[in-house]
C-alpha cells in the first residue's frame, strides 16, 4: 500500500508554558520548525517513517530545549535517567530503552535493541553495555549537565508544599514524532528525562510500547507526552487507535475523547497522533504543548500555546 499523504507530527513536550521567556519561545519555534522542514524533505525523498520518527527524536535529544537527551531533568539523587521507545506501524516491531545515563542518543539505541536483538526493552547497565557493544555514542554524565534544570530540581525538594501535580505541570516534557511515509507505512518514537525529582529507577509511559508510544499500519501512530503514571494505566497510546479500529472513531474524536476523560481524573498531558490518511491530531489538557506538523493537506503549523 503506498501513500498519496505523507505527514509529520511532532512533539516537545506538555506542560505549564507561560513561564517561558520570548527569547526561549523563539528558540523552540525555530528548533520545531526546522526539524519538521527537513524531516518533511526526508519523507517527500522516499525516506521511511521510521527513520524520520528517529532522525526528529534524535535532534530534539540533542537540543538543551527539551526534557530529552541533553536537556534531560535530574532525578532526587541529582542524576539524569533516561528512557525512549520508536515503533514500526507495518509489522508492529519495536525497541526500548530505560533508565540509561550514559547514552547521547536513547531513541537510536531503542530503534537497534528492535533491529539488532531478540528484545524488546533493554534497561540501565545492561542498555549501555548494548550501546557500548554497537558503537552507539557514550558521553560523560557532563555533557548532560543543566544549570538551570539543576536549579529546578533544588528549588523542588526544598519546596515541601509543592504536590506531585504541581510538579507534573511545570514542566517542558517528554519529545516525539509520527510519520507517514510514501509506501503507507507508520512509525511512532518517543523520548524523555522523566520527571524532576522522581525516583532513581522510575520508568514512566515513554518507553512503554502502548502507552507511551504506538504504530499500526491501516489505523494510526501516537506519541504521548504527560502524567506517565496515568498513561501506563491506560495505555493511552494503544487507546486512540484501539477507539479508532474498534469504534470507527476518527483521529481526531479518539485523541481529544482520551485527553478529555483523562482530565477527569486530574491525569494531565498530551499526544500527537496521525492516521493513515495523514490526517494529524494533537490534542493536550494542559495549559500548553510544544506541538508542531507539516503534511501535503497543510503547510508547517508550531504551537506553544
Amino acid at each position: 500500500m503506498s501513500s498519496d499523504h505523507i505527514a509529520l507530527a511532532v512533539h516537545g513536550g506538555a506542560g505549564v508554558m507561560k513561564n517561558i521567556s520570548e527569547e526561549r519561545k523563539e528558540m523552540i519555534n525555530q528548533k520545531v520548525s526546522k526539524t519538521l522542514i527537513k524531516g518533511y524533505q526526508m519523507l517527500e525523498n522516499g525516506a521511511s517513517s521510521m527513520d524520520v520518527v528517529e532522525f526528529v527524536v534524535s535532534e530534539f535529544e540533542d537540543s538543551p530545549l527539551f526534557n530529552a537527551g541533553k536537556g534531560s531533568v535530574y532525578n532526587s539523587d541529582e542524576i539524569q535517567e533516561m528512557d525512549a521507545s520508536i515503533m514500526n506501524g507495518r509489522d508492529r516491531s519495536a525497541g526500548a530503552v530505560a533508565s540509561v545515563k550514559k547514552v547521547k542518543n536513547p531513541i537510536k539505541l531503542a530503534r537497534k535493541v528492535s533491529e539488532k536483538t531478540n528484545h524488546i526493552m533493554l534497561v540501565g547497565d545492561g542498555a549501555e553495555e548494548f550501546a557500548k557493544s554497537i558503537g552507539e555514542i557514550i558521553v560523560d554524565q557532563d555533557y548532560f549537565y543543566s544549570e538551570r534544570n539543576l536549579k529546578r530540581l533544588r528549588k523542588i525538594k526544598a519546596n515541601a508544599k509543592l504536590t506531585y501535580k504541581s510538579i507534573v505541570q511545570d514542566r517542558i516534557g517528554t519529545v516525539g514524532a509520527v510519520a507517514l511515509d510514501l509506501n503507507g507505512d507508520l512509525a511512532a518514537a518517543t523520548s524523555t528525562g522523566g520527571m524532576t525529582n522522581k525516583m532513581p529507577g522510575r520508568v514512566g509511559d515513554s518507553p512503554i510500547i502502548g502507552s507511551g508510544t504506538w504504530a499500526q499500519n491501516g489505523v494510526c501512530a501516537v506519541s504521548t507526552t504527560g502524567h506517565g503514571e496515568f498513561f501506563i494505566k491506560y495505555q493511552v497510546a494503544r487507546e486512540v487507535c484501539v477507539r479508532m479500529e474498534y469504534q470507527d472513531k476518527t483521529i481526531s474524536e479518539s485523541s481529544e475523547e482520551i485527553l478529555n476523560e483523562l482530565k477527569t481524573i486530574n491525569a494531565l498531558g498530551g499526544l500527537i497522533a496521525i492516521d493513515k490518511e495523514g490526517n494529524i491530531a494533537m490534542p493536550f489538557n494542559t495549559d500548553g504543548m510544544i506541538r508542531g506538523s507539516i503534511s501535503q493537506k497543510n503547510d508547517v503549523n508550531v504551537e506553544i500555546y
